[in-house]
């Protein structure tokens, strides 16, 4: 098994950023489908966690769902590292509206509620940014 230093040095791993990358600045709306079902679904953090900036970056109704309303994902994640680096690229975006109606959305919405704890606290800090 590779430790956290070897996958993120690895000629694959680098190969898998630009794949992400690719799919970031992809218009197609089917390349958010690909993100989500491969990349926030991976088994390595790395990889998740280059997924969740990616679906932030786009700061797209349908990319910025999977990262804000989706348990196991993004601001949801069980990786403390991942949760944290997707929270920060939220913080990050200049045109937060988006993000914050789907944290508006998801406070009110029927999500379990550890879910909407988790929005209700990004949206705080998105309002404080």
């Amino acid at each position: 098994m590779m430790d956290r230093t070897t996958i993120k040095n690895s000629k694959n791993f680098t190969r898998v950023a630009d794949i992400i990358e690719s799919l970031t600045i992809n218009p197609n709306p089917d390349s958010v489908g690909v993100l989500e079902e491969i990349g926030t679904n991976s088994s390595i953090d790395e990889v998740r966690e280059l997924t969740s900036k990616a679906l932030v970056k786009r700061n797209e109704h349908d990319s910025l769902s999977v990262v804000i309303t989706n348990k196991g994902k993004g601001i949801n994640d069980l990786s403390t590292v991942v949760a944290m680096s997707t929270i920060n690229e939220l913080l990050s975006l200049e045109n937060k509206e988006v993000a914050m109606g789907i944290l508006e959305n998801t406070i009110s919405g029927e999500f379990e509620e550890e879910v909407k704890e988790n929005a209700r606290s990004v949206k705080a800090l998105m309002a404080l940014s």
